[in-house]
């Protein structure tokens, strides 16, 4: 697995596009005969599982934009993933599944499995033992069947369950009222803050732009609604909602067209990479600082980085974030100036101009 390569491919790239649970649920496969049999290979980070397995009859899923790439690219054209579970048919005799971080995406997962699976059926799922999450176990004992564990391996672990269960309908996606909008917001499983509005989206509505905008990007928009509420207060404007999880974008189209007959753009993209250059007057952003269970600022720094390319000069963007990930400092360096809007207890937001080159 020495030649996979981590998607975005960035120079001096210190982390690599596997991990120990890839190569345990290889080496676990390897000891089957699976020539007859169709196996279905979930949230693959980097291609790890999707190449290794791509002589077989397989299928892989993900909702990451950088996942599918990376899958392509390391398959090398020959593998192309599906990301959308409705694009699920048939029955699977093997799913393999690494662990994802947000539960409620496992759990959409595993109902939807219900429907592709027969009293044969066997899951695998992987993890790292510091990320393994004991409602994990639950989930799959509630929707699947009874567990069992392998030995753990450099740190690694998988969990084994046959289908013994019934089909069960996916209670995803949650529709949910917030006091900021009308109507029911429709949020997807892989989504941040699927229950509530979270604590920052709520200081940055506080704070929105509002002027004589004609191209707004909503830039890592979850379920959208900065997009929309940027939309209301300045209805001139062509909003375009960009992000990595499929899901999201799914999400924020949805709720979008409940108030708005308007088009607007929905990409599923990393960051802004290979947006229109000095095409836009307003960027809105609330970056995440994890990809998975990776932390760290590499998200936040592209999506400034792209910003910057994007907009227009005098354009601006808005970006809140936790007071101690220093977003100003960021902003400072790659647009030469930056100014803190607001803050409060927790967050600060920050604008920044795009000057004339």
């Amino acid at each position: 697995m020495e030649t996979l390569k981590r998607y975005p491919v960035r120079p001096n790239e210190l982390l690599q596009a596997w991990d120990s649970a890839d190569e345990l649920i290889l080496q676990h496969m390897e000891s089957l005969s699976l020539d007859d049999k169709r196996i279905l290979i979930v949230n693959d980070q980097f291609g790890a599982l999707s190449c290794g397995l791509k002589k077989f009859n397989t299928t892989s899923y993900t909702d990451s934009y950088v996942s599918y790439q990376a899958i392509k690219m390391n398959g090398h054209g020959e593998v192309t993933p599906i990301s959308d579970l409705n694009e699920l048919s048939g029955i699977y005799d093997y799913v393999l599944i690494q662990l994802p971080k947000n539960m409620s995406f496992f759990e959409d997962i595993l109902c939807q499995l219900t429907h592709h699976l027969n009293a044969g059926s066997q899951i695998i799922c992987g993890s790292m033992v510091k990320h393994m999450a004991p409602t994990s176990f639950d989930l799959l004992n509630k929707y699947i069947g009874q567990t069992t564990t392998s030995l753990a391996q450099k740190k690694a672990r998988l969990i084994f369950a046959r289908f013994e269960k019934e089909k069960v309908t996916s209670p995803y996606p949650l529709k949910v009222k917030l006091d900021v909008l009308e109507e029911e917001v429709t949020n997807h499983s892989n989504l941040f803050s699927r229950e509530k509005l979270d604590i920052g989206t709520r200081f940055l509505l506080e704070n929105m732009p509002q002027g004589h905008f004609q191209k707004i990007l909503d830039l890592g928009c979850a379920n959208g609604i900065v997009g929309i509420i940027a939309k209301k207060l300045n209805p001139q404007a062509r909003i375009i909602f960009s992000d990595e999880s499929q899901m999201a974008i799914m999400s924020a189209r949805a709720n979008y067209e409940k108030y708005f007959s308007d088009e607007a753009d929905f990409l599923w993209t990393n960051c802004y990479e290979n947006g229109e250059k000095n095409s836009l007057d307003l960027v809105i952003c609330n970056p995440p600082f994890h990809q998975g269970n990776t932390i760290g600022d590499f998200i936040a720094w592209q999506m400034f980085n792209d910003a910057k390319n994007a907009l227009k000069e005098g354009g601006i963007i808005r970006v809140i974030g936790n007071s101690h990930l220093a977003y100003q400092t960021k902003l400072k360096k790659i647009f030469g100036q930056s100014r803190i809007i607001a803050t409060n207890s927790k967050f600060m937001i920050v604008d920044a101009v795009k000057q004339k080159n």
